[in-house]
């Protein structure tokens, strides 16, 4: 189920940052009490393949998004202190150290399952003991979620486990949503910060086609 115009869950969760800090973070909080927009990826797994580069990549481009009055955080079912040995390793060794946006350590699932973004293709329910039981991996696909200050989910994207992340689409995204809200236009197909927006009218539509 879409969750695009509802509200983020209002749920605390573990998070660990560089400095082995642990504590609570509320996304739908953060956004809220900082009025802040909020982008937060999700990754499978620590000291896996894939995961890093999205991780670094999200780091090399953390002052655009502040730029953007954006939070990063990232996400995964991970626990806090597996996420701070990751942390503690270096990047020619396949770790993440130099991250310094907060990562949420969903250990319990309970904000991965409310999102229902776990990699759990196929359940079965015993008859005798009442129990259910499930393949998969039990971890989260690459989910992405843009939130803005009032906590509502404005963007959520899905990749599956081998497809990595385009840092720079989020950032086009924020700056549609910022142009929506500051603007009161639309955005068109392709639209990048200073090209022609659109009237959210069949006049501004016609009028967008007959210049492009």
């Amino acid at each position: 189920m879409a969750l695009v115009g509802r509200k983020f869950p209002d749920l605390d969760v573990n998070a660990m940052n560089d400095m082995g800090d642990t504590f609570k973070v509320n996304v739908l909080e953060e956004a809220r009490n900082n009025n802040k927009k909020v982008v937060l990826f999700w990754y499978p797994k620590d000291f896996t393949f894939v995961c890093p580069t999205e991780l670094h990549a999200f780091q090399a481009a953390l002052g655009e998004f502040e730029k953007r009055n954006t939070l990063v955080i990232g996400a995964s079912c991970d626990t806090a202190e597996v996420h701070f040995a990751w942390l503690s390793t270096s990047k020619d060794n396949g770790g993440i150290e130099g991250v310094t946006y907060p990562i949420l350590a969903d250990s319990n699932r309970n904000l991965a399952s409310a999102l229902g973004i776990l990699d759990i293709f196929n359940e079965q329910f015993d008859e005798e003991t009442g129990l259910v039981t499930v393949e998969g991996d039990n971890v989260t696909y690459r989910a992405t979620y843009i939130i803005d200050e009032e906590g509502t989910i404005q963007h959520e994207s899905v990749n599956n486990m081998p497809l990595g992340r385009n840092v720079n689409e989020y950032l086009r995204i924020i700056d549609a949503l910022t142009h929506v809200q500051e603007k009161g236009e639309v955005c068109p197909a392709n639209w990048e910060e200073g090209k022609e927006a659109m009237q959210a009218n069949a006049k501004g539509t016609a009028a967008y086609l007959a210049s492009h």
